[in-house]
């Protein structure tokens, strides 16, 4: 295998996943950053990540980092990093279109000897019989024979800065044991936490999707019983707070799951499961529950309208935040958008206001155009739905502030003191 000196790494996709394994892994060898969006690498060749990953300082100082849009710039590099998203379609499905791709411009540049690794996520199996017969056929090298493949499940949490690269945990497989052992061994450079071997490239693919099955679940579980404690006329909050009194009771809360993982990477297993005769009931029955949690929502805020007297068509009402979480300016699959849409699809005028949110973004992806400065008192409902900084920054009377009298503050995530929101999930 390489040694340190001989090492040139190109990480394939630079974003919320690729960019800090790039800054990470250039502090210890050269790492080329390749991105099919010229507009994405001109902004980091200017010191700018708008994905707010890594700081203008952390760019200046990854001196042995290059950015390029030009595959023909990875010649020359021996380590391959796929970091690029793998989503599902409109059906479900998973997506590995953008996976395919790489693998190609990896296969036109791979050379005797050199190691893929595979950080998107994938079903079990998947990048053996998907990524490397692309590889294959692009390159005209053997797995094993001319080069190995790897594969190291990302676990970036976007926007968070306690639990980041070198802090959480990698788990590492290779295509055969010295494979392994390279892989382990490189991500043991960067990863102060530690690495795990897996003893196989499925074991770590499907442990990378059941750590987000898992966290589905649970959730699903406690939206379900939310609507259940709602009918019951009892407050969900205060019965999962006496709950967690227990020590082994798990602090779930309810919500709505978006994201690029939690809300996507259940219907790689079930898709894998289905495949092979097997109906997941569990796990689809848990995204059943989270994908209808936004309908859900926007009942509970057009019931507390009419309960209050006010016509839901042609209400006007302001949903605070569009992202899939707090402070992360990342739109992918964000469940906000359906509750936006629920809401317009009886009759009532939404703005959306985040100033996380990049307003390009926002069109493109959700066909929402934010609103830049909402007005005082105009509002017939308040919304908020993402906890961000800026809105927990505000406080409650400023909140309250943009309804008309009589409106309804809406406390989607629990942001506000108890009794500061006329409603809650």
């Amino acid at each position: 295998m390489l040694k340190d000196q001989d090492i040139r790494i190109a990480v394939i996709g630079t974003g919320y996943v690729g960019l800090p394994v790039a800054v990470a892994f250039a502090g210890h060898f050269p790492v080329t950053a390749f991105d099919i969006s010229a507009a994405r690498i001109a902004e980091l060749q200017a010191g700018v990540d708008s994905t707010r990953e890594v700081s203008a300082a952390e760019l200046r100082a990854a001196e042995r980092l290059s950015f390029c849009d030009n595959a023909e710039e990875l010649a020359g590099c021996n380590v391959y990093i796929v970091t690029v998203p793998t989503p599902v379609d409109r059906h479900k499905r998973p997506d590995f279109s953008a996976l395919v791709a790489a693998s190609e411009t990896v296969g036109r540049s791979l050379s005797m000897d050199d190691t893929v690794i595979y950080e998107s996520t994938v079903y079990p199996g998947a990048t053996e019989e998907i990524c490397v017969p692309v590889l294959e056929r692009v390159s005209g090298l053997s797995l094993n024979n001319d080069f190995t493949v790897g594969y190291s499940p990302e676990r970036i949490n976007p926007s968070d800065k306690v639990h980041r690269l070198a802090d959480i945990v990698k788990v590492t497989s290779g295509s055969t044991p010295e494979a392994a052992d390279f892989v382990d061994a490189l991500y043991g450079r960067i990863v102060a936490a530690g690495t795990h071997r897996a003893p196989s490239i499925r074991t770590a693919e499907a442990a990378k999707v059941i750590e987000n099955i898992q966290r589905d679940v649970n959730i699903a579980l406690i939206n379900e019983l939310t609507i259940l404690f709602n009918r019951m006329q009892l407050d969900p909050k205060a019965v999962l707070e006496a709950a967690g009194t227990k020590w082994n009771f798990l602090g779930f809360r309810p919500g709505l799951v978006g994201g690029h993982c939690v809300g996507v990477d259940p219907y790689f297993l079930t898709h894998k499961a289905q495949e092979l005769g097997h109906h997941p009931e569990m796990i689809l029955a848990g995204r059943r529950i989270n994908d209808g949690m936004a309908e859900y929502a926007a009942g509970l805020a057009l019931n507390a309208l009419m309960q209050r007297g006010i016509a839901v068509k042609g209400a006007r009402a302001l949903v605070m935040g569009l992202t899939f979480k707090e402070d992360c300016p990342d739109l992918r699959s964000t469940k906000v958008s359906g509750l936006v849409g629920a809401l317009k699809n009886v009759g009532v005028a939404v703005d959306v206001h985040d100033p996380v949110a990049n307003a390009e973004d926002a069109r493109a992806e959700c066909g929402i155009e934010l609103t830049r400065q909402p007005s005082d008192g105009v509002y017939d409902l308040v919304v908020l739905a993402v906890p961000h900084r800026e809105f927990a920054a505000m406080g409650a009377s400023a909140v309250r502030a943009l309804l008309t009298p009589g409106g309804v503050l809406f406390d989607l995530k629990w942001m506000l003191p108890d009794g500061a929101a006329d409603l809650r999930l």
